[in-house]
């Protein structure tokens, strides 16, 4: 982290394979017949994306546990319908395509061989890794994911934006805190509070019953942020409606530990990793190989050529 001091550029890796695999048809295939369009579609836009906005710095940032037991102990409802099977010990298995869980040993193969940093924390989630990377940056940060709870992480004050792709990464959303409030009416430390107060069905996150986008957003610009919502809750002077206030002071256990589980932690023990853009391969005889066994083609071809300039 101490050599961070350029533009990072920390991809929601994730996020973006699950959109290539659905973005790039699945006649994209190895020599073997296997399909690779995860992994080419991903190449495709880690080139695109250091064509377009020129990092000094970029990190492949991974899920190394999706569903953190620490979150699911909080909220068990937590990404509860995404598991596929649940262990024990170690990560539960999350729901995923058939033919795109075998292309994520070969994305992160490609990425070691290419030399990109790739980081995951046993424990967090991509989401934890990206916060605790630009809590330490020194310099700006471009945020890529099509996930909007990273919107809580925008600050213009320190040049941190989030570029969400609107179809592949060749149409970026540019979210700086201008956008946030036109969309939401908050910033970005305002987000969090909003996106715990609405709910997400995505992410099995309850909400507040009864209080949706609109009204979330009005209460946070009253009273500022959660606490004040909540100490607006009992000041019988404030201006909640008597539901409004029912309804917060019902859902009291919920928002207690809600914070936790929806803001992304600051404070991962990260890797000591090497994070400068690769000029050249790490690896080129393992690079080799792989273009070779998987097919790659033109998208590694284009990504190197991007990365050497």
């Amino acid at each position: 982290m101490r050599d961070v001091t350029g533009r990072l550029m920390l991809l929601d890796t994730a996020s973006l394979y699950f959109r290539a695999y659905f973005g790039v048809p699945d006649s994209v295939k190895a020599p073997d017949g296997t399909p690779v369009n995860a992994v080419r579609g991903l190449l495709d836009f880690i080139d695109r994306l250091v064509r377009d906005h020129r990092p000094d710095h970029l990190v492949a940032c991974m899920d190394a546990d999706w569903r953190p037991h620490w979150r699911v102990e909080l909220i068990p409802s937590y990404k509860a319908h995404r598991v596929a099977e649940e262990h024990a010990t170690g990560p539960d298995e999350e729901e995923v395509p058939d033919t795109l869980s075998p292309q994520v040993p070969v994305i992160e193969a490609v990425l070691d061989a290419v030399g990109i940093a790739r980081v995951g924390v046993p424990g967090y989630e991509a989401d934890d890794v990206i916060g605790t990377f630009t809590a330490g940056a020194k310099g700006p940060v471009d945020i890529v994911t099509g996930d909007r709870d990273l919107y809580q992480l925008v600050d213009d004050a320190r040049g941190v934006r989030v570029l969400y792709p609107l179809k592949g990464v060749g149409t970026l959303q540019l979210t700086d805190e201008a956008w946030l409030r036109g969309k939401y009416g908050v910033d970005g430390s305002g987000y969090a509070d909003l996106a715990l107060l609405r709910g997400d069905p995505s992410d099995g996150l309850p909400g507040v019953p009864g209080i949706g986008e609109k009204t979330a957003a009005k209460l946070l610009a009253e009273f500022g942020d959660l606490a004040g919502i909540m100490a607006a809750v009992e000041d019988r002077g404030s201006k909640l409606t008597p539901t409004q206030r029912r309804r917060l002071d019902e859902a009291r256990p919920y928002l207690a530990v809600a914070p936790k589980v929806v803001r992304v932690a600051h404070d991962v023990p990260l890797p000591d990793v090497t994070t400068a853009v690769p000029r050249t391969p790490r690896d080129p005889a393992e690079l080799e190989a792989l273009a070779a066994r998987w097919g790659l083609g033109g998208s590694l071809e284009r990504l190197l050529t991007t990365l050497a300039a």
